[in-house]
């Protein structure tokens, strides 16, 4: 504990982000380059090197949070970084993406704001990069085995390269024609630019890790055929099936689905396009689902230029403190939170008639009326209680013409033909059956990620990466000493 009294003398600062009205002209990230590393030292000195870390258990990956708290306060950056790739193959995505369920686990967030161990964790993974302290780290020999990893998502990813340097000979097969599943499509740039991916693929590519894009297992090529080709198999595709939205006026045009919108701004910024074909410039947005994926839609229709931008949420304002009766402290709380787009929405004004931010608290949407072209043009709410129960004479009207659906995913598609031909036993909600050690029924097949776990974080994607990988490991070789920090029925504290 490099600061005895750091918690106590020094007080909380973020990695500030750029102004809104220069970072919304763009799609760099929306943090202040090089600000971070300023701050970081002081930030980790507030750490308390608790006794007992609830942090650790916060993190489904285990991270080792207090230990490179205290080496990042002595600015020993290279043992930092040792200690933060000891348990997170990805850091710098987690450092980025994750909602930091840590910090809401950390032991002074009891009563003063909690560590900001997520920007401590980005600062480490950068300055690791920068310095040359994660070279890549082929295996000494090869073992013979083989191993499929359909999916180049974290779960994926995180598989392929701990098996890879197991010393499997490892390939992962992506759909689409880049690699990196949600984090090259779904997630905005804003949030994460690509470069940070497509340098971690060039580690793995240097470790032995080979890579097959554009080919969709159960079409382009048979799912048995992998089988018999492969060792082992590890299921990582995801959980793309979309929810549905089954209102009257569904079948208009003009309403989208929000994996249909976010990929192809992705594309204009990969340079495949000069500009999206569903673009929101210019339209009154309405964006239902109040979630993370509803607000990378939010800060991409910024963006777009759209005349109107509305999140409309079915849940109830939450408030700025943690209720502690109902959601006690290690949980992650349900709290008002102010994301970078949320941030945007409010001081841009692009829903005035928004509660908060751009967001439309407790609200359930209706139906949807369009013109005589059969265009959408409005959006018709009602408010609803605890319950979801409407509220007499709450009912309300959005100008309404260009819809994203974010309602989150039940499961993996069943389209490609992957399930049905190797014959997988799903789960009443969709996910595929699994036991103990994340294999499924058929012999040398393993599911992992959201595929099986159901929609969920990105650290819990790497964690679940890590660990099915272990259980592969044994299984071609009958022990395994890659480590596997959770089971594949463990789930996030809660009360």
């Amino acid at each position: 504990m490099a600061d005895p009294k750091g918690f106590m003398t020094t007080p909380r600062q973020d990695w500030p982000r750029r102004p809104v009205e220069e970072r919304v002209r763009d799609w760099d990230e929306v943090y202040v380059p090089g600000a971070l590393l300023p701050i970081i030292s002081k930030q980790a000195d507030r750490c308390m090197d608790c006794g007992i870390p609830f942090c650790h258990d916060a993190c489904p990956l285990g991270n080792l949070i207090p230990e490179w708290n205290d080496l990042v306060s002595r600015e020993d950056w290279r043992a930092a970084s040792d200690r933060l790739h000891a348990t997170n193959n990805f850091p710098e995505f987690t450092g980025r993406l994750c909602p930091a369920p840590c910090e809401a686990g950390c032991v002074l967030a009891i009563n003063q704001p909690a560590v900001t161990i997520k920007n401590v964790e980005c600062a480490i993974a950068d300055r690791s990069w920068e310095e040359g302290f994660v070279p890549p780290r082929p295996p000494d020999r090869l073992s013979g085995r083989t191993v499929a990893v359909i999916g180049s998502g974290p779960t994926g990813l995180a598989a392929a390269q701990q098996l890879t340097r197991a010393g499997h000979t490892v390939a992962v097969y992506e759909k689409d024609d880049r690699l990196g599943g949600l984090m090259r499509y779904g997630i905005p740039a804003f949030k994460m630019e690509k470069h940070h991916l497509e340098r971690r693929l060039e580690q793995m590519r240097a470790e032995g890790t080979k890579f097959r894009t554009s080919t969709v297992v159960g079409r382009d090529v048979g799912a048995a055929e992998l089988r018999a080709r492969y060792d082992a198999v590890v299921i990582a595709t995801g959980a793309t099936a979309w929810r549905e939205l089954t209102v009257p006026g569904r079948e208009l045009t003009g309403i989208h689905q929000a994996m249909e919108y976010l990929p192809l701004a992705n594309r204009v910024c990969e340079g495949d396009l000069k500009a999206s074909p569903m673009s929101a410039a210019g339209k009154h947005v309405v964006i239902v689902g109040g979630g993370d994926t509803g607000a990378d839609c939010l800060g991409t229709a910024v963006r777009d230029g759209a005349a109107s931008v509305t999140q409309l949420d079915i849940y109830a304002q939450p408030g700025v403190e943690r209720d502690e009766d109902v959601e006690p402290w290690p949980t992650y709380p349900k709290v008002y939170r102010l994301s970078a787009a949320h941030e945007e929405a409010r001081d841009l004004e692009t829903a005035p008639a928004a509660d908060a931010d751009a967001r439309l608290f407790a609200a359930s949407t209706l139906r949807f009326t369009g013109d005589g072209d059969g265009h959408v043009r409005s959006l018709h709410l009602v408010e609803v209680d605890a319950a979801r129960r409407p509220v007499t004479d709450s009912g309300r009207t959005l100008p309404a013409d260009f819809v994203l659906l974010a309602l989150g995913f039940s499961g993996p598609d069943r389209e490609d033909g992957l399930i049905d031909q190797l014959g997988l036993e799903l789960e009443p909600r969709g996910t595929i059956t699994r036991d103990g050690d994340f294999a499924t029924n058929v012999p040398g097949v393993f599911a992992a990620g959201d595929a099986a776990r159901g929609q969920s974080l990105i650290v819990w994607a790497i964690a679940e990466g890590r660990s099915v990988a272990a259980a592969v490991d044994r299984y071609l070789t009958g022990s395994s000493r890659l480590p596997a920090p959770i089971g594949p029925y463990d789930r996030p504290m809660a009360v």
